[in-house]
């Protein structure tokens, strides 16, 4: 160890241990004397170097409610040691200040404190930006702010955040954001902890991405690759790793937003069975059809009360014998799960208050739902046990985890159970609620469940699959969709699906049909809300969509099909961190083709896919990735060179899709599998026929 005064110098450190194939290196600068300081970090694979530096050389600094302070003028006190970088500044704005810097392999990890901090309210620092930079990540919205932007018609952004600025504080309803981006220099920045941070990107100063990261310190990690992929493998390991579901969760999924218990099915013939008729419809209507179903869910309202959830009790008018419905649907091979919320309800509510088990200071105009503090042990545990085990023993496989964005409130005035201020809490809420309903599941069930939320931040993925939100149901909600898989598999949120055909905005046949074959190829196929209704039952002309019913039949069949390939995928996300959808910059960032052909991604190792998403689009031209052939799944007789654009003919039914060559993948003869979609779908099934056939 070797320790200088008020001297600073250029600094450059030894090279670390041999066991890492390469090495971070960084230094310390100071513009002149009395000046602030910056650090430049030198890429250990591409020898390039990232500077931290602002314009006017003002790089670091902390701020109260009376201002800013800029780290400036050398340090009293200067270590340096083989791995690591240490400073420290006596007086500086009346307290003592240090940055860090460690090396570790091929990483840097960067610290910035003081003492006393409990006035300081945030911290920052600014990265030169090269000309041509692109940045990605942070979040699966297109644009931050009003989820709407990210689907309003027009919307110019796509995967490139450059221009734009992010706070990554999780919103209703499209919630996955972590405090990671990527840079197309072949380094990630992650902002560790679950305080809101602020990015922007290039947007104030064109040459800059400005960091401020709320809370009392700072601490962040610069992650290093020889592509972006290596990168994206470390923050998912570190995020996570993620969560591994059972094989059947790669089945495809079907639910309703609301489930009515109707005298009728949708042909007129009168209910019999001895369970929720919307339920019995879509089971018996997907079996006559030859649509596979692996998991099917039930959504709110399902339990007493006029919300629909008191208690975790079941409303048995409207989901009549709920256990045999379970056992029912369970003979039949699909999975059931149940929505639910972080809050409490009808007496579970009156007990929640009375033992001090609530969130205090909750959205005022829902005093009816009383948010657990999963800060709180005991609160936790009491949730857990009186609430979710009752579904648990009726046979539930796991839920859909909504809105623990909303009603949670990030004022850092007031403090939860565990000490911690709300507003530090915010972003963490999501992953306290799954993680404790992962924990009641494992308890109960070893590790044959799912649990998928909607929100998310850094290490949720660890208990749950995610669901991109309530999405707009238009051409643009599409486009959304497809950028916020894109998205997510590169903030640590791998196994992702979406709400097929959209939430909002009524339903369009054409986007729906599109989104079908997008659904079928990320890992959660979930087709639904559908208006409440199934292809056979839609509103206008026609009621029974025969195209439809075969698109959908041709897509769930090859998501079958892909099973136990997703499964292998996910085994390896969870293992190395590899996502599943990767986007083809994450292989190829030196390519300027694979960023312009931001929509065309692999699945997978073997599988590409260029999804269509555009009204009207009856030709989709895409980009083949170099270092391999690739066999058009539609013409398996046509085998492709990579680094190359071919444009394609995209009739309804088609997503262009190509099998590397050698790869094994086989997903069979689709146009057939299509002809004998559409020939089974034109032959109406008879509702009263099916019913008479099942055993209850």
């Amino acid at each position: 160890m070797r320790r200088t005064g008020r001297t600073l110098a250029w600094m450059m450190l030894a090279l670390g241990p041999a066991a890492f194939p390469a090495k971070a290196q960084f230094d310390l600068k100071q513009s002149g004397p009395g000046k602030a300081v910056s650090v430049a970090i030198s890429h250990p694979f591409t020898g390039k170097t990232l500077e931290l530096r602002s314009r006017n050389g003002a790089t670091f600094f902390y701020e109260t409610d009376n201002g800013r302070v800029y780290l400036s003028g050398a340090p009293d006190e200067l270590v340096r040691e083989e791995d690591v970088l240490f400073a420290r500044w006596q007086n500086l704005g009346e307290r003592q200040v240090e940055l860090r810097l460690v090396r570790e392999g091929a990483n840097v990890a960067m610290s910035l404190r003081a003492a006393p901090d409990a006035d300081i309210v945030q911290w920052g620092f600014e990265i030169v930006a090269d000309p041509a930079e692109k940045f990605t990540g942070v979040m699966e919205r297109v644009v931050d702010g009003p989820q709407k932007l990210s689907w309003k018609p027009g919307q110019p952004v796509a995967m490139n955040l450059r221009g734009q600025k992010v706070t990554t504080l999780v919103k209703p309803t499209v919630s996955l954001y972590s405090p990671f981006f990527l840079s197309s220099q072949r380094y990630g920045l992650w902002i560790k902890g679950t305080w809101p941070v602020a990015i922007d990107f290039c947007r104030a100063d064109s040459e800059r991405v400005a960091i401020v990261a709320e809370g009392p310190a700072l601490r962040a990690r610069f992650l290093f690759g020889e592509t972006l992929l290596e990168v994206v493998k470390k923050y998912n390991l570190l995020s996570g790793p993620p969560f591994l579901p059972p094989k059947w969760a790669f089945r495809p999924w079907r639910w309703r937003d609301e489930h009515k218990n109707l005298p009728t099915y949708f042909d007129g013939t009168p209910v019999k069975a001895p369970y929720n008729s919307q339920v019995v419809e879509d089971i018996l209507m997907m079996q006559a059809l030859d649509i596979p179903c692996g998991v099917y869910w039930v959504d709110r309202p399902w339990a007493k009360g006029s919300y629909g959830y008191d208690d975790f009790e079941f409303d048995t008018e409207r989901l009549p014998q709920p256990k045999k419905m379970i056992d029912w649907l369970h003979r039949k091979g699909i999975r059931f799960l149940l929505w639910i919320a972080p809050w409490v309800q009808g007496d579970m509510a009156a007990e929640a208050r009375k033992r001090g088990f609530n969130y205090s200071r909750q959205n005022a105009h829902h005093t009816d739902r009383i948010l657990i503090d999963f800060t709180h042990p005991q609160a936790t545990r009491w949730w857990q046990e009186t609430g979710l085990q009752k579904i648990i023993e009726a046979g539930v496989d796991g839920c859909k985890l909504d809105r623990s964005e909303e009603l949670v409130p990030a004022d850092r005035r007031f403090l939860v159970h565990n000490g911690k201020t709300m507003r530090e809490v915010r972003n963490d809420y999501p992953r306290l609620y799954v993680k404790a309903t992962y924990e009641a599941f494992a308890r109960a069930r070893g590790q044959d469940f799912v649990l998928m939320p909607r929100a998310g931040y850094f290490g949720s993925s660890r208990y749950g699959v995610f669901w991109g939100g309530d999405i707009g149901g238009s051409e643009w909600g599409l486009r959304a969709a497809i950028i916020a898989a894109l998205r997510s598999s590169l903030i640590g949120f791998p196994i992702w699906g979406s709400d097929t055909g959209g939430y909002w905005g009524g339903f369009d046949r054409e986007v729906t049909a599109r989104w079908l074959a997008f659904s079928c190829f990320t890992p959660i196929m979930e087709v639904g809300p559908t208006e409440n209704r199934g292809f056979w039952d839609l509103p206008g002309k026609p009621n029974y969509d025969v195209k439809l019913i075969a698109i959908w039949r041709l897509y769930a069949k090859i998501h079958d099909r892909l099973a136990d390939y997703s499964y292998r995928a996910a085994k390896q996300s969870h293992e190395e961190g590899t996502p599943i959808v990767r986007p083809l910059f994450l292989l190829y960032p030196d390519k300027q083709e694979a960023w312009f052909d931001w929509a065309t991604y692999l699945y997978g190792d073997d599988i590409l896919v260029a999804p269509v998403w555009a009204r009207g689009q009856t030709e989709r031209m895409l980009y083949l990735p170099p270092g391999a052939r690739w066999r058009d799944a539609w013409k398996p007789e046509d085998l492709h060179d990579g680094d190359a654009f071919l444009r394609l003919d995209t009739p309804l039914h088609k997503i262009p899709i190509f099998i590397r060559e050698g790869s094994g993948v086989d997903l069979g003869d689709l146009n057939a599998l299509y002809r004998e979609s559409l020939e089974l779908a034109k032959k109406k099934p008879d509702m009263a026929e099916l019913q008479a056939r099942e055993t209850w």
